[in-house]
């Protein structure tokens, strides 16, 4: 999955926003929607690679969507929309798929010239070391 903020805007370049669009990931998790292999929020866009575990893709993507914006907005002291409408989703049909998806997401932060190495990326996490 890929969810791109409106406008492009950098909020994710701020640790205190990341925290709550991690957090957000975090509760789709806890409450059974999704189960999270690998995600990584970059500056402008976040990138999720998951399981999904109950209901549509809608509805776990809304739930992303509505709870991390009204955490962000309430932080920013704004409000109106935060993501861009919609989102770009691809289904994966094997393991090695999942693989090659894993590492695509890992390594989007040393395309984008933020970091040099997997890992070394703040705002990166995997279910595989």
């Amino acid at each position: 999955m890929t969810l791109v903020v409106a406008g492009r805007c950098r909020l994710f370049l701020d640790p205190g926003n990341v925290a709550l669009v991690v957090e957000s990931l975090r509760y789709a998790e806890r409450n059974g929607y999704s189960r999270s292999t690998a995600w990584v929020v970059m500056p402008d866009h976040v990138h999720w690679l998951m399981e999904l575990r109950r209901g549509s893709l809608a509805s776990c993507m809304g739930l992303l969507k509505s709870r991390s914006a009204r955490l962000l907005n309430l932080r920013l002291g704004r409000q109106g929309q935060l993501w861009q409408h919609g989102y770009h989703d691809h289904a994966l049909r094997d393991d090695e798929s999942l693989v090659h998806a894993a590492r695509y997401v890992m390594a989007n932060p040393i395309r984008a010239g933020l970091s040099s190495a997997i890992g070394e990326y703040p705002h990166a996490w995997s279910r595989w070391p």
